[in-house]
This record gives structure tokens, C-alpha cells and sequence, in this order.
């Protein structure tokens, strides 16, 4: 079933045991769809997705399924954006297939040993002179520094401007801080942004410190050439977006 040129497309945080991502959904989609596309996002397949529907001010989630899931549209509940959709598997076995990547055992050469390889990436940049290797990297360092500042002031980026992150439209926010960042790597200043809906990293914290206030997941720390600053107001639920991917 193709979904209806006038029905709106919700944002959702699709959750599973091995990954999390933010899609879209469309009411008119049945349950049977909907899972199709579930597929590859979660590796469970149709026949084993249980789904619950999970909302900020609910502990219990709402379980997504009908008699007749071929026929049964999602718009049949209550789906606010950004909720979460909470995927899992009737097969227990499959609940653990993909574990973090934290956890996988990993061999980690030493630094020496690495540094003594003739054949390799750091050994190649010292013989030709790249990056830090580079007896001009001094001055090129000034000089990007020099021109991300120069880029905040052409971008007329300062405290309070509104703004947007392209090439999205619906990403918008506030922007709350200018300045050097050395918990983030990376030379120059960043630009702090609190955004409108969580759509975020961080509550404008960075490495522990604070640079500005907002709440989870409402706040990022951008380039300044990722800014584009002007009279962009908030949306409403009115407005009609079709930035974000479909799953």
C-alpha cells in the first residue's frame, strides 16, 4: 500500500537489542509494512518482530499488532514524533547476535612497535612530510584557525541568533555558544546549538564541562560552516517536512 500523499510522515527513534536510529513512519502503512522495513534496521525478521510502541510519560509501552497485520494500518495508534519503537524477537536466540562493539576483544599494537614499521601510514607522512610532520604545520594551523573565525563572523553567527544545520530544514535551534572546545578534537572554535526538538548529542556539555544549558539531547557542537543563521522559527506540528529518511 503506497502511503497517502496527505498523510503526514512521523519521526520515531527505532530501538533493538543491536541497534537504534531515528526513521519515519507513515500512518497509512500497515503492520505488515511496517515490519518489511524494520528488517534491515534491526537484522529480526517480519515473522519474529514483536513491536511496543514506548512514550515519554507512559512506563508501560503499547504493544503494535492485530489479527490481520496485512490489513491493519499503524495509524490505528497514537504515534507522537519522536516517540520510540521498540523492536525484539520471539526468538531468544536472537536477542544477542550482534553484541557492542565495546565488547568485542580487540588487539592494540603498541605505540613503539607501530612507530618502528617502515611500511606504514605514520612512516609514510614522516618521509614526505604530512600533517604534523610538516615543517610549515605551524603556520597552517594558524591560519584554519584564522579562518573558522573568520568564517563565524561571515556567517554573521552570534549568541541567540536562530539558525538551521543543512542541508536539513527542520533541524533548528539557537545558537548558545562560541568558542574554543578542548574536550572535542580539533583546532579552532566551535559553535554550540540548543536546538528546538531533541534531535541532539548532548545537554551542552562536552568532555564533563559545561558551555551551555539545555536538556538531553537537545544540544550539539557544530563547525561554523555548518550553520546557515536567519528568521527560522520554530515548527509547528502545521508544518510539513520530508527531510528525514523513510525506513
Amino acid at each position: 500500500m503506497a502511503a497517502s500523499a496527505t498523510t503526514r510522515d512521523i519521526p520515531i527513534l527505532v530501538t533493538s537489542p543491536a541497534a537504534s536510529s531515528e526513521r519515519r513512519v507513515n500512518p497509512s502503512w500497515t503492520i505488515s509494512q511496517l515490519k518489511a522495513k524494520l528488517e534491515p534496521i534491526t537484522g529480526i525478521a517480519p515473522s519474529l518482530q514483536t513491536l511496543t510502541l514506548r512514550l515519554p510519560d507512559h512506563l508501560d509501552g503499547t504493544a503494535i499488532s492485530a489479527k490481520d497485520e496485512d490489513r491493519t494500518e499503524i495509524g490505528a495508534w497514537s504515534f507522537p514524533a519522536y516517540a520510540e519503537l521498540h523492536v525484539t524477537s520471539t526468538d531468544p536466540a536472537l536477542g544477542t547476535v550482534i553484541p557492542p562493539l565495546s565488547s568485542v576483544p580487540k588487539y592494540e599494537m603498541p605505540v613503539e612497535t607501530y612507530s618502528s614499521l617502515p611500511d606504514t601510514v605514520l612512516a609514510f607522512k614522516k618521509t614526505h612530510q604530512i600533517g604534523r610532520f610538516d615543517p610549515h604545520a605551524p603556520e597552517l594551523k594558524e591560519k584554519k584557525v584564522t579562518d573558522l573565525w573568520r568564517e563565524i563572523e561571515a556567517r554573521k553567527i552570534v549568541i541567540g541568533a536562530r539558525c538551521i544545520l543543512p542541508p536539513s530544514t527542520t533541524r533548528r535551534g539557537t545558537v548558545a555558544y562560541i568558542g574554543l572546545i578542548p574536550e572535542i578534537p580539533g583546532l579552532g572554535p566551535w559553535v554550540g546549538v540548543k536546538l528546538d526538538e531533541p534531535a541532539g548529542k548532548n545537554d551542552g556539555t562536552a568532555g564533563g564541562k559545561r558551555y551551555f544549558h539545555c536538556e538531553p539531547q537537545y544540544g550539539v557542537f557544530v563547525r561554523p560552516e555548518r550553520i546557515q543563521v536567519g528568521d527560522w522559527k520554530e515548527l509547528g506540528l502545521d508544518n510539513d517536512d520530508d527531510e528525514l529518511d523513510e525506513i
